[in-house]
């Protein structure tokens, strides 16, 4: 853990998005030092999934030693931004740093995406960064040394990071543009940078979107709030970087990373947007020419034709091999319960060998598994190597992390994805 020095003792920070997760971490963390928090977030009143007000927050960021200002803001709403600033400057005498931690997210593809999450996305993620910053730049020019820190990603254009959340990709990336920007706009008076974590994260957002047990991929707040400490206590001439905490804690002589871990010695899932070493042929293939899954694919598809019912019949052996033995294990796994607690219906789209249409019916009758088309149509599609569907039904890999990595695409209903990902963890014994 990276030591306070007490070099924020005084300043005044506005976080966004600080009654929870990683925006309270960094509140807590400066407050250590006696710093000045404005808490600028949505939920007054308590979530019914979501742990945290605005006002639980100040409570502990009092405790920890800092002020604490609640100010109630949807950074959707230009006025609320204003307002609070306002507040804040007339309640500690002037803004510092400002932290954009607010953030919205929904990782469906393209005809997936509502517009009205479309328009989440954008109106928090990039606009709300934006008017934010613009709101505190006049009195982050007044302070000694000015910060902005944007928790946003480094823009990889890997077009794996697109294909399977283009709207969310895409909001993300504003918030980096915003870095960007504005550090080189602002050079010599405000610094601006960003922030990313290695590996994800555990927050309740986190515990929504990967269900339980993913706790055990994840690293604690704590790693991102030392890293935005890091940054905050540097010189403002420190800007326009875009900063992974890892690497960083690193620089600043922090070996121990197992204390930052929620299962020490537990295998970690990486982050959004960071290419793994693992990958990077793939990586290359991509970027100078068509994908290995891609050649895969077309060479499948050559051995493809359509049967009566319009189902995709593999001309080749579909008997034998890795993959029909897996849905012969699944289908016979498959029982009531399952069907009972899961209620959806699998389609997955497989390239290599024994690829094809396959399906796993966990809502029609006593459940079904096999070769084709499902009986009924699918709640969830999944896209993915033969090679890889192998490796996440025997548990060599997590579907989340399969997801995140781009070897799995999935388009439909996420939540029953999540119900597939348990009913694995209680298939693997007998895979």
């Amino acid at each position: 853990m990276l030591p306070n020095t007490g070099k924020l003792a005084g300043c005044t920070l506005f976080i966004t998005g600080a009654s929870r997760g990683i925006g309270k971490a960094i509140a807590l963390k400066a407050a250590k030092d006696g710093a000045n928090i404005v808490i600028a977030a949505k939920t007054a009143e308590p979530h019914p999934k979501l742990p945290g007000t605005i006002y639980t927050a100040a409570a502990e960021i009092e405790a920890a030693g800092g002020k604490a200002l609640p100010c109630i803001v949807n950074v959707r709403e230009e006025q609320q931004i204003i307002s609070a600033v306002e507040k804040a400057v007339k309640t500690f005498g002037g803004i510092d740093i400002l932290v954009n931690n607010a953030s919205a997210i929904s990782l469906t593809g393209t005809l997936e995406t509502d517009t009205k999450k479309v328009n989440l996305m954008m109106e928090v993620n990039v606009r709300g960064t934006y008017l934010t910053s613009k709101t505190c730049l006049p009195y982050l020019r007044k302070s000694r040394n000015p910060h902005i820190l944007n928790l946003s990603p480094p823009m990889n254009l890997n077009p794996m990071w697109f294909k399977n959340h283009c709207a969310y990709t895409i909001s993300k990336y504003g918030m980096s543009m915003c870095v960007l920007g504005m550090a080189e706009e602002f050079r010599g008076e405000v610094a601006v940078n960003a922030l990313w974590p290695k590996t994800a994260i555990h927050t309740a957002a986190m515990d929504m979107l990967g269900g339980s047990g993913i706790e055990k991929q994840c690293r604690k707040t704590d790693i991102l709030a030392d890293a935005a400490y890091c940054i905050l206590t540097k010189p403002k001439s420190f800007t326009g970087n875009f900063i992974i905490d890892e690497v960083l804690l690193r620089e600043e002589g922090v070996k121990d990373f197992d204390v930052y871990a929620v299962a020490p010695g537990h295998p970690l899932m990486p982050d959004f947007f960071l290419d793994a070493e693992i990958d990077t042929t793939t990586v290359k293939q991509e970027r100078y020419g068509a994908s290995q899954a891609f050649k895969e694919e077309k060479k499948l598809s050559g051995s493809q034709h359509e049967g009566a019912d319009g189902a995709k019949v593999n001309t080749e052996s579909t008997a034998s091999g890795p993959v029909a033995e897996t849905f012969r294990v699944i289908q016979g796994a498959i029982n009531e319960e399952y069907v009972r607690t899961t209620q959806g219906v699998f389609q997955f789209e497989l390239s290599g060998d024994g690829g094809g249409t396959w399906y796993i019916d966990l809502k029609t009758k006593s459940g079904s598994a096999g070769f084709g088309k499902p009986p009924v149509t699918a709640d969830v599609v999944m896209s993915m190597s033969s090679a890889d569907f192998v490796k996440m039904f025997t548990g060599k890999i997590k579907p989340t992390l399969a997801f995140m990595s781009g070897k799995l695409r999935i388009k439909g209903n996420m939540a029953l994805a999540i119900k597939l990902e348990k009913m694995l963890t209680q298939l693997n014994s007998k895979l």
